[in-house]
């Protein structure tokens, strides 16, 4: 099981000499200049879609009314936003957002925010991200400025192994969700090496994905936006935006997974009576 867990606007730190009053707290403030609405309603959408890829794949019934109508109760956005927001706040802790904040309110932050929502919509269409992997194969390896600026933002955030580890932890509790449910027997030890087992495959796959949608993403910035870009998500605040928005998307995805688990179990255990 492999969902996409790329946080959206991994930027960092931007001042001008004013920031304008926000009636939100903070880090709500920031969630909503980053997309969150918007973003956890795309992933509403991809969870469906993958909902029933999964009914054709794992269930002996195939997709029934009843699967469908359980993966879009546990994709419900309200529950989503919330535990993004509940993750990303116990990691931010303390952290300063008036300069993220700052940046996002700006002309250039909004501009990338919807570049990166734009094209995670985009890429829910199999043409659209097949083509946009295959714009990244063409580019792997080679000596290419482009692709050498977006391999210093995904080396600097470390975005390959965050979602990775994402992909793995949301595998294991997809399982751990059959287990729970009946539907298979399996100890955790079992589900541990089952889950690592697939590590060579997620990484390679979430490698190729990542940048087939930064480079299609961010195809519209020139160099120079691009390249501050690189540059303020290595800032102190920008770092510890990566960190929350992981912390939260991540968490969110690991409890789906295992919503999604107990879910399959049942209509697993259903169709067998």
């Amino acid at each position: 099981m492999h969902l996409r867990l790329v946080a959206p606007a991994l930027l960092a730190a931007f001042a001008p000499t004013s920031l304008p009053a926000d009636p939100l707290e903070p880090v709500g403030a920031l969630l909503e200049r980053l997309g969150l609405s918007e973003i956890v309603q795309i992933m509403r959408e991809e969870g469906i879609a993958y909902g029933r890829e999964m009914g054709v794949d794992l269930l002996p019934g195939g997709v029934s009314p009843a699967w469908d109508a359980a993966v879009r109760t546990i994709y419900d956005t309200d529950a989503m936003a919330d535990m993004v927001r509940a993750g990303f706040a116990a990691s931010f802790g303390t952290t300063d957002p008036a300069p993220l904040l700052a940046f996002f309110g700006s002309e250039t932050g909004e501009k990338v925010v919807s570049l990166e929502l734009s094209a995670r919509a985009a890429m829910i269409e199999d043409p659209v991200e097949e083509a946009a992997r295959d714009a990244f194969r063409g580019l792997d390896g080679a000596a290419d400025p482009r692709l050498a600026l977006i391999e210093r933002f995904v080396d600097g955030n470390d975005l390959v192994e965050s979602n990775v580890v994402g992909a793995l932890n949301a595998s294991y509790a997809f399982y751990l969700g059959l287990a729970d449910g009946d539907a298979i027997e399996m100890t955790e030890s079992e589900i541990v090496s089952e889950v690592w087992s697939q590590e060579p495959e997620t990484r390679a796959d979430s490698r190729e994905w990542l940048y087939s949608y930064l480079l299609m993403a961010y195809g519209p910035l020139s160099d120079d936006e691009l390249a501050d870009y690189v540059a303020l998500s290595s800032s102190p605040e920008g770092q510890a935006m990566t960190r929350a928005l992981f912390a939260g998307f991540n968490g969110m995805y690991a409890q789906i997974s295992y919503a999604l688990g107990l879910a399959a179990a049942g209509q697993m255990k259903g169709q067998d009576l």
